[in-house]
C-alpha cells in the first residue's frame, strides 16, 4: 500500500506540474477552458481522480477556476494590457519573460542594461595587459586551461580572499566560469532535479529564476527587505518544504540594492545548516559601493559547507573576459567540474591570464576608486531627475540599480512599450518576480549611459509615464 500512495502522490504531481507549465507558459491563456479530467486523464494515462486531485489543488492555488456543468478554465488572476500590443519586444517579453528580449532592441536611453558604460571601462589599461600577457605566455592561444581553471589564478584569488576575509580558501575549492550565469547553469544542472523545491528571494536576477526554472525547480519565495530576510518565515519554508538550495543576492542586491546585514546573514547560514539547505550567494557588485564596503559575504560564516558562493568580476573589469570564481565546499566540487566539462571544456585561458594580470595590478584599484565616484554621480543624477515625480524608491549604497514603485495608474507592461517607441528601455518588476506580480514596480539601471544622456532620458521618461496621467 506504501508503494501505491507513492506512486499515485507522484502521478498527482506530474499533473500538477504538466498543467501549471502548460498555463505559465500561456499555451493554455487566461478564460481558456482546459482539457476534461476524462480527456486529460486518457492523454496522460491515469486515473481520472489523479487529475481531479491536481485540478482542485489548481483551483485552491487561483490557477484555475470552475464553471457549473461546464468545466475547468484558466483563472485570471489580473488584466492582460498586453494582448492587443504589435510590439515583438513586450510580446516575447510576456510570452517568454526572458530579459533578454528586451535588450536585443537597441534604444538610445537604456535603462535596461545593468551594465557599466564601456567609456568607464579600463579599455586601454587592458588592451596594454593583453601585450604583456603574450610576452610573459606565447603559447597561450596554443593550449587549453585545466576544466576547473588556471592554477595561477585560482592560486591567486585564494590568496586575495584569504587575505580580504581572513577566511580559508583552497585552491582546489574554487572553480573558474565563463561568468556567473555560466555557475548558475552549473548549479542548477549538478543539484537540482524536476520538482525539487529551491527558495528564492523575491524579487530577484530574471535570469537566475530563468535558470532554475527552466531545470523544473519548484520556486518558494522569501520576501527581501532592507533589514534583510524574515527569518522566522525561510525557518518554517525550510522545515515545510525541504529545499535543495536558497539562492541569494544578498550585497547590492538585483534589483532592489538591499544589503542584507551581518547578523542576518549568520543566522541565515545557521539555519541552512540546521535543515540541510544548500545557500547559493550569488555576489556581482561587491566592489560597486559608494561610501563604506558591504558586510563580508555569506560564505566567510560558514563552517559547515552549506554556502556555494558566486564571486564575478565582469561587471567592473570587462564584460567580455567573461570570468567569475565559484567557491565550493570539495565534496561538491566534482559535480560541478563534470557539467563545465561537458560545456566548455574550460573557461578559454586567454580570458583568464588577461584577468588576472589586471586584477593583481595596482592599476585595478585606481579604476574601482574612480568608477565607483563615476557611479555615484550618475546615481544621483537619477534620483534628482525622478524626484519631481511621486515614484517611491530606497537609495542604494551600492550597484548599479533603482527599484522604483510607479503609481497604480500606470501598468509597467504598457508603459514599456510607449518608452520603446521613444527609444528608452527599462525592466517592468514582474520579470524580476518569480510569481510573475508586482505589477507597480520597474528596474531603472543608471550605470549604462553617460550623464548628459542619462538626464535626457529620463525626463523623456517622466514625460511618457505621465502621459498616463493626463
Amino acid at each position: 500500500m506504501g508503494k501505491a500512495i507513492q506512486s499515485g502522490d507522484y502521478l498527482f504531481k506530474q499533473v500538477y506540474d504538466f498543467v501549471l507549465n502548460r498555463i505559465e507558459r500561456r499555451e493554455w491563456k487566461e478564460n481558456e477552458k482546459l482539457p476534461s479530467i476524462r480527456q486529460l486523464a486518457a492523454d496522460m494515462n491515469v486515473h481520472r481522480l489523479t487529475v481531479f486531485k491536481a485540478y482542485q489543488l489548481l483551483k485552491q492555488h487561483k490557477k484555475v477556476y470552475v464553471k457549473d456543468k461546464s468545466g475547468y478554465y484558466v483563472h485570471s488572476n489580473a488584466p492582460n494590457h498586453l494582448e492587443h500590443l504589435n510590439s515583438p519586444i513586450v510580446s516575447a517579453y510576456v510570452q517568454k519573460n526572458h530579459l533578454s528580449e528586451i535588450h536585443q532592441n537597441p534604444v538610445t536611453f537604456n535603462f535596461s542594461q545593468a551594465l557599466i558604460d564601456p567609456n568607464l571601462l579600463p579599455n586601454q589599461f587592458l588592451s596594454d595587459y593583453v601585450k604583456q600577457v603574450f610576452d610573459a605566455y606565447p603559447k597561450v592561444l596554443s593550449t587549453y586551461s585545466t576544466v576547473q581553471g588556471d592554477l595561477e589564478l585560482r592560486q591567486y584569488l585564494a590568496q586575495y580572499f584569504i587575505h580580504e576575509y581572513k577566511t580559508h580558501i583552497d585552491t582546489n575549492d574554487l572553480l573558474i566560469t565563463s561568468g556567473s550565469q555560466q555557475a548558475l547553469h552549473l548549479i542548477a544542472q549538478s543539484f537540482v532535479k524536476p520538482r525539487d523545491t529551491v527558495l528564492f528571494e523575491r524579487p530577484s536576477y530574471s535570469s537566475a529564476i530563468d535558470i532554475f526554472r527552466a531545470q523544473g525547480a519548484h520556486i518558494v519565495t522569501v520576501d527581501i527587505h532592507q533589514d534583510g530576510y524574515d527569518l522566522e518565515q525561510v525557518e518554517l519554508y525550510m522545515k515545510q518544504y525541504k529545499p535543495r538550495l536558497f539562492y541569494l543576492n544578498p550585497t547590492f542586491h538585483n534589483p532592489t540594492g538591499y544589503t542584507v546585514p551581518v547578523e542576518n546573514r549568520k543566522q541565515l547560514v545557521a539555519l541552512a545548516e540546521l535543515y540541510r539547505c544548500l545557500l547559493i550567494e550569488d555576489d556581482a557588485y561587491h566592489d560597486i559601493y559608494f561610501e563604506q564596503p558591504p558586510p563580508a559575504p555569506i560564505y566567510t560564516y560558514d563552517i559547515a559547507n552549506t554556502v556555494i558562493y558566486i564571486r564575478s568580476f565582469c561587471k567592473y573589469i570587462s564584460p567580455g573576459l567573461r570570468i567569475a570564481a565559484v567557491f565550493c565546499p570539495s565534496s561538491l566540487m566534482s559535480s560541478l567540474i563534470t557539467m563545465k566539462s561537458l560545456a566548455d571544456n574550460g573557461t578559454p585561458l586567454l580570458n583568464q591570464k588577461i584577468f588576472l594580470h589586471y586584477f593583481s595590478s595596482l592599476r585595478l584599484q585606481q579604476h574601482l576608486e574612480k568608477l565607483r565616484i563615476a557611479l555615484h554621480i550618475r546615481k544621483e543624477i537619477m534620483e534628482a531627475e525622478l524626484a519631481v515625480t511621486d515614484w517611491k524608491w530606497t537609495s542604494p549604497k551600492g550597484g548599479l540599480n533603482l527599484w522604483v514603485q510607479v503609481p497604480d495608474n500606470i501598468s509597467p507592461e504598457l508603459l514599456l512599450a510607449k518608452s520603446i517607441e521613444q527609444s528608452i528601455s527599462f525592466v517592468p518588476g514582474q520579470i524580476c518576480d518569480p510569481l510573475r506580480q508586482l505589477p507597480s514596480w520597474i528596474r531603472l539601471s543608471y550605470s549604462y549611459i553617460n550623464e548628459k544622456t542619462l538626464k535626457e532620458g529620463l525626463k523623456r521618461f517622466i514625460d511618457v509615464a505621465q502621459s498616463f496621467s493626463n
